[in-house]
């Protein structure tokens, strides 16, 4: 089934914004107890999924915390790195 569209899942934080979802998306989740993030994002757009994390990461009623932040925007630049020089994705 091709990616196509936007997505929020209806539970995402406050102030998250739909992404298109397309082939070229790449997908990021951190489960942290009962809690799984999922992060996804277009190639091209990491450093707005990554201002978001710090946005969640920034908010008190999530139990998503600034390591949270960091470990998920290590996979998104580390992804990022090998587009960059082209291996394939794992």
């Amino acid at each position: 089934m091709p990616l196509a569209g936007r997505e929020t899942h209806p539970n995402a934080p406050k102030g998250s914004s739909p992404v298109p979802i397309t082939r070229s998306a790449s997908q990021f989740s951190l489960v942290k107890g009962s809690h799984r993030y999922l992060v996804r994002c277009a190639a091209g757009s990491e450093e707005t999924a990554i201002a978001q994390l710090m946005t969640w990461a920034d908010t008190e009623d999530l139990d998503f915390d600034w390591f949270d932040a960091a470990v998920l925007a290590r996979q998104i630049a580390q992804r990022q790195f090998e587009r960059a020089v082209g291996r394939p994705n794992d």
